[in-house]
């Protein structure tokens, strides 16, 4: 009986430390890019132009490493939000941004 009790709790044991290693698991390129996009759009609303280039820049480089029609739309347009944010051009900067976070989400 304390065998079977044994087994029973290395088992349950075994399951939950494999279940929660799920949780561990890194991020997607998609998950990652659409983060950093949310950050670039909120601080581009705050006026915060070289913190959402940071961001953008950011999301890009993992908006790159998809593959796809929409990926390929949302890094031009984080490279739209670079390139304001660079300027100054937070509004601009704003918008191209919400335009990548919208086909980082289409995808």
């Amino acid at each position: 009986m304390i065998r079977k009790l044994a087994s029973v709790a290395l088992v349950l044991g075994a399951l939950s430390f494999v279940a929660n290693g799920v949780t561990w698991a890194a991020k997607s390129n998609t998950e990652e890019a659409v983060e950093h996009t949310k950050e670039a759009i909120e601080h581009g609303k705050q006026g915060h132009p070289d913190v959402l280039v940071k961001h953008a820049e950011k999301a890009l480089k993992y908006a790159k490493a998809e593959k796809g029609d929409h990926a390929a739309e949302a890094a031009k347009h984080l490279q739209g939000a670079i390139d304001e944010g660079k300027k100054g051009n937070a509004p601009v900067g704003t918008k191209h941004a919400e335009e990548a976070l919208t086909h980082l989400e289409a995808k």
